[in-house]
């Protein structure tokens, strides 16, 4: 039994603190599933599962499908999990769908992810939460016990709140260091970095102008008034000129800035997976199916973020493909230096040999079959929605028929890889 995505919807993606501020990666999610079933006139009550991928979770809410599940007005019936695989969230979401319906578990599963970066907790010091965690926790705790705590605390040293780092934690290194690095082991200059940007964003302006987001896109309606209804961090009017004067971010002498590396970004991006049969019973397009999906993990002290190298060839070989059987490649642009790195390893035949066990190169990716539509870089990227909004998008692409074969990599905090390989679907249902 295959697994089809039918369609899907995401939201817009802004820069965080930016036009969602007020909407948490829960509130998003229900504009993402709630869309994605006004779009494919779909009954709530056709849901089996969800599945949903989430990097910040809220302390209070951890299993944020669930709640997203509810608010989005699902029958309380339907079972709904949340999955965390950092940045590659999303595309997780989806497999265990696809898992889901194969093994006959279900017939239709939304799955996807998103995050609110504008609404991460900010965490407490160690020091108040051992302090301050058996007066709140006692029962019966009055005035004198909470004065007695406040005579031991240090404004300095426990009421700061700790400031969000997207750092590793085995390592204590920033994934922009880690980026840094792998663009100085693989001689990425920063030239060639603010060129696949500037590319990253004319793409995506591009694909803006022709509406081809038009199918994915749901408007966002404002908590103080007002709808937002297209993506704000693409910036197609962009030049290199403009990109060659940006700072570096992480080093003195770096070549990561914010124009080759991706913003914080808030946002959610949901596909709807339906079994043969449920697509006919519904009347739903099959748009594209998975033949396979990789998962790959490599030591963070090394290049943290080179998993796509390691997990696209083993989905290629689980799928019984080439790199050059391939037609589209959709290729996760945490950062410039990162997407251009794995391309060097991929086209070495050290690389090939030594971490693949292959006779030589995996292959070179033509740039015309390299995110043709933009990247991460123009789009921005919500941690957990990425991998759903990169499906979305190729699903709409295989299903246009300008391709028929795509493949997806996505570089994950850890030293984590993910990769999947997905071909066109039949299309239109024969509805009997």
């Amino acid at each position: 039994m295959h697994a089809f995505i039918v369609g899907g919807a995401r939201t817009p993606f802004t820069r965080a603190f930016g036009e969602l501020v007020e909407l948490d990666t829960i509130a998003l999610g229900v504009v993402a599933v709630q869309g994605a079933l006004r779009r494919l006139e779909l009954p709530a009550s056709a849901v089996d599962a969800l599945v949903w991928g989430g990097v910040i979770l809220p302390p209070d809410s951890p299993n944020i499908g669930r709640e997203i599940a509810l608010d989005a007005g699902l029958p309380p019936t339907v079972e709904a999990m949340t999955v965390s695989r950092a940045c590659a969230s999303g595309l997780q979401a989806i497999a265990d769908g696809v898992a889901k319906i194969e093994r006959g578990e279900a017939e239709v599963v939304i799955a996807g992810g998103g995050d609110s970066t504008s609404n991460a907790p900010l965490t407490m010091p160690p020091s108040l939460v051992r302090k301050a965690g058996p007066v709140a926790m006692k029962r019966g705790a009055g005035p004198m016990d909470w004065l007695k705590l406040a005579t031991t605390l240090s404004p300095g040293r426990d009421l700061v709140p700790r400031k969000p780092r997207v750092a590793e934690r085995s390592t204590g290194e920033l994934m922009g260091e880690a980026a840094e690095k792998m663009a100085g082991r693989n001689q990425v200059s920063r030239a060639e970095q603010d060129a696949f940007a500037l590319r990253s964003q004319q793409r995506a302006a591009a694909a803006v102008a022709a509406g081809r987001f038009n199918e994915e896109l749901v408007p966002v309606d404002l908590p103080r008034g007002g709808r937002l209804t297209a993506d704000t961090l693409i910036r197609g009017d962009t030049t290199l000129e403009r990109l060659s004067t940006l700072k570096p971010a992480f080093a003195r002498d770096g070549t990561i800035t914010a124009g080759n590396a991706t913003a914080l970004t808030d946002g959610a991006a949901c596909v709807v997976l339906m079994s043969e049969a449920a697509a006919r019973r519904y009347g739903q397009p099959m748009l594209a199916r998975f033949r396979s999906f990789a998962w790959v993990g490599v030591d963070p002290a090394d290049q943290l973020l080179m998993g796509p190298a390691l997990a696209m060839p083993l989905a290629l070989k689980r799928a019984g493909l080439e790199l050059s059987e391939v037609d589209r490649v959709e290729l996760h642009e945490a950062f410039a230096a990162q997407v251009l790195s794995v391309q060097r390893m991929l086209e070495s035949e050290a690389f090939g040999r030594e971490r693949l066990g292959r006779d030589g190169a995996v292959g070179t990716i033509h740039p015309e079959r390299l995110n043709v539509h933009g990247g991460s870089l123009a789009l921005g990227h919500p941690f957990a929605a990425t991998g759903a909004r990169i499906a979305l998008t190729l699903a709409h692409e295989l299903a246009q028929g300008a391709a028929r074969t795509g493949l997806i990599g996505i570089c994950a905090a850890g030293g984590l890889g993910a990769a999947a390989v997905m071909e066109r679907g039949p299309g239109e249902p024969t509805n009997s």
